[in-house]
């Protein structure tokens, strides 16, 4: 497919984004990234979180995307994932356009009758690059640029068992607040790892979350006095970028088979969940008046947990409605 002048460029239209390497949006800092573990860096290489914002206003009938994917092989875990563009508008799906990853493809999205502002959220398992976009019958615009919210956890934070991107936890507290949800979460990683923090300093933003912890009880275990030490270590560094941003830490949130379970270091999680919490509470104490905790416990159920450890869609819907209530007492 040759591109040609009536396609625009994708970069003011997406929000979302930390860092780029060329046309790629990236998750870690590309020129950072040897200091990281190995499955930061692979996790950070999908686009989770990122997607267009853009306003109709001369009545477009459609947005025409131009964008290439990994193609998986017959045996790739994530082949069966769905492959869908969904336009949103506020709080609501108006609907889902499905496609298959290619090297270069181009989707159609119909819009509804107005301006907008519109949403749409690209599908993330096959690392999709959006080269170009268009409107027809009428042109598109970027929307405007709201606040830029980072948001750091593991697979909980980057979404894990929504049946959506759109669905995650994150996603869903950005649209009610009016924020540009940059999704900084790393399935399997996010251990307090000090690079990580370093580079959440570099990143311009007007408001942090922090949200790791449960992957300290298993892939690698910690005790509780090193999570203690690693979380006013990662604050403090991330402090050295933002001295006054609003930051909302939230503890590791309910998992039934770790809370009483003692890992290789002798911990339990609620252990770690109370030694993170002390941390927080600690640095706020000597003078951190921008700190807020959120307790994660009792945020969920058994009931919102669809593997016993991610969220299903209830379970990302009520973290969402925490974190927005925390947030909006901030």
């Amino acid at each position: 497919m040759t591109p040609d002048a009536t396609w625009l460029d994708p970069a003011p239209f997406l929000r979302g984004v930390a860092w780029r390497d060329g046309v790629r949006t990236v998750r870690a800092d590309p020129g950072d990234t040897a200091r990281l573990p190995w499955d930061t860096c692979e996790r950070a290489a999908l686009p989770v979180g990122v997607r267009l914002e853009f306003t109709a206003p001369d009545g477009a009938r459609a947005v025409e995307l131009r964008y290439r994917a990994r193609v998986p092989g017959p045996t790739d875990a994530l082949r069966d994932l769905a492959h869908c563009f969904a336009l949103w508008q506020g709080d609501r799906c108006l609907h889902e356009s499905f496609t298959e990853p290619a090297e270069e493809a181009t989707v159609t999205i119909a819009l509804p009758a107005g301006p907008g502002p519109f949403t749409i959220h690209p599908p993330e398992s096959q690392s999709p690059v959006i080269l170009g976009l268009r409107g027809l019958g009428g042109t598109v615009t970027p929307a405007p640029r709201q606040p830029r919210w980072l948001v750091h956890g593991d697979s909980i934070t980057e979404g894990w068992w929504s049946t959506r991107p759109a669905h995650s936890w994150p996603a869903t507290a950005g649209r009610a607040l009016g924020l540009d949800c940059v999704n900084l979460g790393y399935a399997g990683a996010a251990r307090g790892e000090l690079p990580t923090a370093q580079q959440l300093a570099a990143l311009p933003a007007e408001l942090l979350t922090l949200a790791f912890g449960t992957n300290c009880w298993s892939s690698v275990p910690y005790s509780a006095p090193l999570l203690y030490e690693t979380t006013r270590a990662f604050v403090t560094l991330v402090r050295e970028g933002h001295p006054a941003t609003p930051l909302l830490l939230v503890s590791p949130v309910l998992r039934p088979d770790a809370e009483s379970t003692r890992n290789a270091l002798g911990a339990t999680l609620a252990e770690l969940r109370a030694a993170m919490e002390e941390a927080a509470r600690d640095l706020a104490a000597a003078g951190d008046k921008h700190l807020t905790l959120l307790p994660g416990r009792d945020l969920l159920t058994p009931d919102d947990l669809a593997d016993g450890l991610h969220p299903n869609d209830a379970g990302h819907a009520r973290l969402a409605a925490a974190v927005v209530s925390a947030l909006g007492r901030v």
